[in-house]
């Protein structure tokens, strides 16, 4: 088979449901891309912050083993580049002959550049350089003023933090703001590669949808708060839940549900804005003449809370609007059977492998994600995994927290709170926290011993023995240790 162009546009904090074909919501491009090709609709990342997925995108790697935990861009970051040795699919695609192309949103290393990795950069959002979040010094520079009282529309008053815009609307026109920059300059590239006779890779990385969802008045008129329904889990109380959910939701408490509608109604007019945009790479690249030899993936970095749970934004709540991606693959030459759905489990880390073996190059190093070039042919693949996993140590407030999710359940390990566990097929929306049920006792073990199998071989970072941190219910011996170990441990269980 031919080595494929390939088109990669990422979003940012985007949710999966809203590019389904009867999401209100809507975005036609990546509804129709998805009708020429495959979605898949159970896609999974492996931390919902932008860093360390973006970061496993390009390595095929967890957190634990390309070195990027959370955000680079400030003071809290674990780290601020990918460990030495490291490699990305990019470079291995340069090697074996590709061009390649990057316009967009970065934020995989506060040490390198997309150039460092092999990419031409056509424009770079959120680079080496970027510092998110205030200095000492800065802060310190700030007026003592008395907090704000008055809180208007879909802000959040935050004494001594400033004000919080959640949703708005922008004094600049579509055509102006920076993710239409980002997309003219792939336009731009896309025209000057019709009839090249090199295979190529164009990323192109919007910074939509993600927070604040402030956007222009023609986008964020597009949608009635009135006709939109409150998240169906919007009123957990979270009793049954660990206390730093509860705390996270008294910041968002402040909305009023006709709030909380409002906020939707902008998110959904800022995911049918970024849809347009990708629709203008797609008409670029039919105009190209590549079309057919080009896989389109169209994915983002990690979701959106929108309300669920009382929630907004990502982070550290583990629940199925953050974790789960929109992701959707289109290859006219590649794809066999288009218009098919997908729904075995498939992570953030599968695409890294799946480009190097399209491309006719040399395997990465090393790789914890699974090509899914098998998926392309409608092959049924007897081995594929039966569980995804995440690995969270917080963001700028660090925070220990491990998710295993099958297809039917999901457990999360919290090592300073109570665990969480949730039949999914009977509570999809997370709301009834079983993990201390006796009838689920089984099932949990069976997790943890899943979730200390994975972290061993990913190299994890959550081992350590010592009584005030070791507090899972089953340790790693019953899952790793020798026999002799086992049988030690399950005398004591």
């Amino acid at each position: 088979m031919t080595r494929p162009n390939i088109l990669i546009f990422m979003t940012d904090q985007q949710q999966a449901q809203v590019i389904a074909s009867e999401h209100p919501c809507r975005t036609p491009n990546a509804v129709r891309l998805a009708s020429e090709g495959i979605i898949f609709r159970q896609t999974f990342t492996t931390m919902t912050h932008c860093c360390p997925s973006r970061a496993s995108f390009m390595t095929g790697l967890y957190p634990s083993r390309h070195g990027i935990y959370n955000n680079v861009s400030n003071t809290a970051a674990f780290g601020r580049g990918l460990r030495h040795g490291v490699g990305t699919f990019s470079e291995k695609l340069r090697a074996a002959g590709y061009d390649l192309f990057f316009s967009g949103k970065w934020h995989v290393s506060a040490e390198e550049n997309p150039a460092d990795r092999g990419w031409e950069e056509l424009m770079v959002v959120a680079g080496k350089d970027a510092q998110m979040g205030l200095t000492i010094p800065e802060w310190r520079a700030m007026p003592r003023e008395e907090p704000q009282t008055e809180r208007r529309r879909g802000e959040l008053i935050r004494p001594g933090w400033g004000p919080y815009r959640l949703y708005g609307i922008s004094d600049t026109p579509g055509e102006h703001t920076r993710d239409a920059k980002v997309v003219n300059r792939a336009v731009d590239k896309l025209h000057e590669l019709s009839g090249s006779d090199k295979p190529w890779c164009l990323y192109v990385g919007v910074t939509g949808p993600h927070d604040p969802f402030v956007i222009p008045e023609e986008y964020a008129k597009l949608y009635d708060p009135a006709d939109i329904p409150l998240p169906p889990n919007y009123g957990d109380s979270l009793a049954d839940k660990p206390g730093v959910y509860r705390r996270m939701r008294r910041v968002w408490d402040q909305l009023a549900p006709e709030e909380v509608q409002e906020a939707t109604a902008h998110y959904w007019g800022y995911c049918t804005m970024v849809d347009d945009l990708f629709g203008k790479v797609l008409s670029a690249l039919e105009a190209s003449g590549q079309a057919d030899d080009t896989l389109v993936v169209f994915l983002s970095d990690h979701g959106e809370s929108g309300g669920a749970h009382g929630l907004y934004l990502k982070g550290i709540s583990p629940y199925e609007e953050t974790y789960r991606l929109p992701c959707i693959a289109r290859w006219p030459k590649g794809i066999a059977e288009p218009g098919r759905v997908v729904d075995e489990l498939v992570s953030i880390m599968d695409w890294a492998p799946t480009f190097v073996e399209l491309a006719g190059a040399e395997a990465l190093n090393e790789c914890n994600g699974v090509s899914l070039a098998g998926w392309f042919q409608n092959e049924r693949l007897p081995h594929w995994r039966d569980a995804v996993y995440s690995q969270c140590n917080g963001v700028e407030v660090f925070y220990t927290q491990r998710m295993v999710r099958t297809e039917r359940y999901k457990f999360v390990y919290h090592p300073t709170d109570v665990d969480e566990l949730y039949d999914l097929s009977v509570d999809p929306y997370e709301l009834k926290n079983m993990a201390d049920a006796p009838e689920y006792a089984s099932v949990k073990k069976e997790l943890y011993l899943k979730m200390w199998q994975e972290a061993a071989q990913a190299g994890d970072i959550i081992f350590n023995k010592y009584a005030t941190v070791a507090t899972a219910d089953w340790g790693p011996a019953l899952a790793i240790g020798t026999d002799e170990d086992r049988v030690r441990s399950t005398e004591h269980d």
